[in-house]
Parts: structure tokens; sequence; C-alpha cells
């Protein structure tokens, strides 16, 4: 066992509270193979009251101070606190949007609904948070001497693209390995534009994990994907944010989407900290929406979870979270159990039908937000959710990363049922009469009375 870690946050493990490691150390895993997490020294964070920490909060919040302007580095000392300004790799990640989707609400009859967009950040999504941290971590490890040839991560197209942006903002290299044919364009591109190695391998993303983590181990890279607890601490801060946007009025259900999970014991992880440091007084209920073909936890959860099964995933509109056999499963049922959570699943017509719903309300939605939107619109019919309550939901990356789907949905291409919102371009001549009957009858037959 390493030697008690100097400084305010260390890794820990969950087994086993004593077995501590330095931030600086590269360790993944406890000494039995289960996960670690970062912990940090309460006591030296109590000394600021919950007053004190929300005005700090809202003094860094979008300053040009260098790195408080981000919404994860205006939490330093929740994330890092010992890591020096100048090896912080940011982008200016967080503060997204916090969107009142109130026609969206109204028309499914919720008063009191909000749209986290995660996906208007660098590289379109939520990985941002955590890969701040993550590669900011290395740059670190790298300045005070440790040998590490390159970082890596297993991707179904998300992760590899922040790895890939910010170990390119930070000269450090980067590999990626992605499952070949089972990612959008716009999702490959982005790691090949920023100059990563990128792999796409004949297989999955659990095949992909496999590799990099056997490269990790044998080789020396450095691992990026969210077994790797730094990734958390910079997720965590997107349940704060909404905290903050809020004015502190605690949600009644947060839900979000599930795929690896790392994402759900990061949103915990985050209101734990809200709950001990006295920032907020309640737990919001949270929901994991799954895709149906990608479903082990909603699985488990039928079972009180008191059996957890990997499957074989299925192909799924929702890509980024096709994944059979969750590194963070243990984390999330933790966080589902301690924040009276549920599990709901979404097929593959509810998905892209959600979306496109959505997107005539002025959304513009990715499938995995569709996940989400789904589970919480069963909740809905189902009495779970109240009308009046306040719903956040947490759209994880930018529809226009996954643009394919919602073309093949409006032209009609996708299997399936057909689509019911599917909007085509109107084909004419360049002729205005021809032009003027047709717009007026379609204005009349979409809007009118």
């Amino acid at each position: 066992m390493a030697a008690q870690p100097k400084g305010q946050a260390w890794f820990e493990s969950l087994a086993d509270p004593s077995e501590r490691y330095g931030l600086d150390e590269i360790v993944y895993t406890d000494q039995s193979g289960g996960l670690l997490q970062v912990v940090h020294d309460m006591d030296a964070l109590k000394e600021r009251s919950a007053d004190e920490w929300k005005q700090l909060f809202d003094q860094r919040a979008r300053r040009t101070e260098w790195p408080y302007g981000s919404g994860v580095w205006g939490k330093k000392e929740w994330v890092l606190p010992d890591i020096k300004p100048d090896n912080v790799v940011s982008m200016y990640e967080g503060y997204t949007n916090l969107f009142w989707a109130e026609r969206y609400g109204r028309e499914i009859g919720l008063n009191d609904l909000w749209i986290k967009l995660c996906g208007n950040s660098h590289t379109g999504s939520f990985k941002d948070l955590g890969m701040t941290v993550l590669v900011s971590q290395v740059k670190e490890m790298i300045a005070q001497g440790a040998e590490i040839p390159a970082v890596a991560c297993a991707s179904t197209g998300d992760t590899s693209a922040a790895l890939a942006a910010y170990a390119a903002a930070a000269s450090i290299p980067s590999v990626v390995f992605l499952p070949r044919g089972k990612i959008s364009l716009a999702q490959l591109i982005q790691p090949v534009a920023n100059g990563a190695i990128v792999f796409a391998l004949d297989t999955d993303f659990d095949g992909c994990m496999k590799i990099v983590r056997e490269v990790s181990e044998r080789d020396g890279v450095y691992l990026a994907n969210s077994m790797n607890s730094l990734r958390i601490e910079g997720q965590k801060t997107v349940g704060i944010e909404i905290l903050e946007q809020l004015d502190w009025n605690v949600p009644d259900w947060i839900v979000i989407p599930g795929g690896n999970l790392g994402n759900v014991s990061a949103l915990a992880k985050g209101l734990d900290m809200l709950l001990d440091l006295g920032l907020i007084d309640r737990k919001p209920r949270i929901c994991v929406g799954q895709a149906q073909a990608a479903n082990p936890l909603y699985l488990a959860y039928k079972k009180d979870f008191e059996v957890f099964e990997p499957i074989a995933a299925r192909p799924t509109v929702a890509s980024a979270i096709q994944i059979g056999d969750p590194v963070s499963r243990d984390k999330a049922i933790d966080a589902l159990r301690r924040y009276d959570g549920v599990v709901e699943e979404a097929s593959e017509a509810e998905i892209v039908e959600a979306c496109a719903a959505a997107d005539r309300t002025g959304l513009f939605n990715c499938p995995h937000t569709g996940v989400a939107l789904v589970a919480m619109q069963k909740l809905l019919k189902s009495g779970q959710i109240h009308k009046d309550e306040k719903v956040v939901v947490v759209s994880t990356a930018h529809g226009l990363k996954f643009t394919d789907f919602k073309r093949d949905y409006h032209e009609m291409t996708l299997e399936g049922p057909s689509p019911l919102h599917a909007n085509p371009p109107i084909e004419l001549s360049a002729r205005y009469d021809d032009v003027r009957d047709r717009m007026l009858r379609e204005i009349d037959l979409r809007f009118g009375s």
C-alpha cells in the first residue's frame, strides 16, 4: 500500500478507505481490482461557510482570471485543490445553458421542465468537464518528471473528441480506440482533426475497452476512460452547476442517460458535496434512462439490483451509450440507492420520436438526450413525476454531432415505424405562383386553427 498521500485530495479505495494514493500516482484500481474515488479533505473545505462558497463561485463565474472562469475550475478547491494553475488545461468548459423548456413541457404536461444543455461545450458534449481535469493532472505529472508516452481512451465518440482536443491543447500525444462503423462521422472526424492517433477496431466499445486497458497496463499509456476517477471530479460539477443556475433551489428530479455510468455517479458525487457543505438541504431524485438495446442497469434495477449481468449491447441510434458492460456500475447503483433513484428504458422508435417532438419546440437533441426524455415521460405517465414538480433533464451532447439519424428520420429512411414528425424539404419549381400556393397551404395545414 502506498504511503499516506500529501495534499487536500487523494485517491481512495471504495472497499477499504485506508488504501490511499496521491493524485500524481498512476493508479486506476485498488489492490482487489475495484474502482478508486477521489476524496477531499472536507474539514479544510468546511473552513468556508456555505454562503461564502456560493459567493466565491458567483464571483468567479465566466470571469477571465485564469483558470477560474471555467465552470469546472471556478470550483478548483472541490476538484483538484493542489494543482498549479499553470498546468490547468481549460477551454472554459461548463456554465452551459440551463434551458427552460416551457413549450415542450407544456405539450407533455409538465409545468417546470429544464434541459441542461451540456453539449454547448467546446467539443460538443459533457465529456469536456471530466477531460479538462484528467489532462490537467497529466500535464502536472509530466511537469514533475513522470514518463507518460501518451494518453488513451476507448470511446463511442464523445470521450475521444474531448481527449483529442484537450491533449492537443496541452501538447500531449493522444490515442483513441473506436468501434469501426458504429459512431457518427461527426464524432469520428473530431479526434482525427485534433491530431489523435485514431484506431477504428472491428469490435464494440467493450472490446475497445479491453484493448485500452491492456496498452495501459503493458505500455505505460495513461488511461483516460471513466474508470479513472479523475474524470468524475470534473463531471460532478454538472450537478453543482445545475443547482447554482437554479439559485440553489433543489429540483425534484434530475434525469440523465446512462451508458458506461460514470456520469451517474459523478452527478451524485457533486450533489453529495453540496449536501455535506450545507449549500443545499435536501436531495433530488435521480432517474437513469437506458436504450433498450443496451440496458444492463435497467435489467438489474428490475431485480432490485440483487444481481448485475453484463449483456451484449445491440445497435442503437444512441450509439454513445451502446455499452453492455459498464465500468462504473457499482458506483451508479450506489448513487441510485442513495438518491431514491429509478431506471427506465427507451426503444429505438421511442428515442427518435422523443427527439423529433422536442426538436419541434426549438431544441436540437442528440439521441442520448432522447433516451432521457423518454424515461422522463414514462415517469410522468406512471405518476412517479407529478406535473408541478421541477424536473431537470441532462442533455449530454449537441445534436449537430448526430445529424445522420436526424436526416434519415426526416427523409423517412430509418428502419421501423413511419416517423410521426417527419419534415422533408418540399421540392418545387422556382415559380412564384407554385411556391406561394404551397406555402400558404402548408402554413394553414400546420399552424391553422
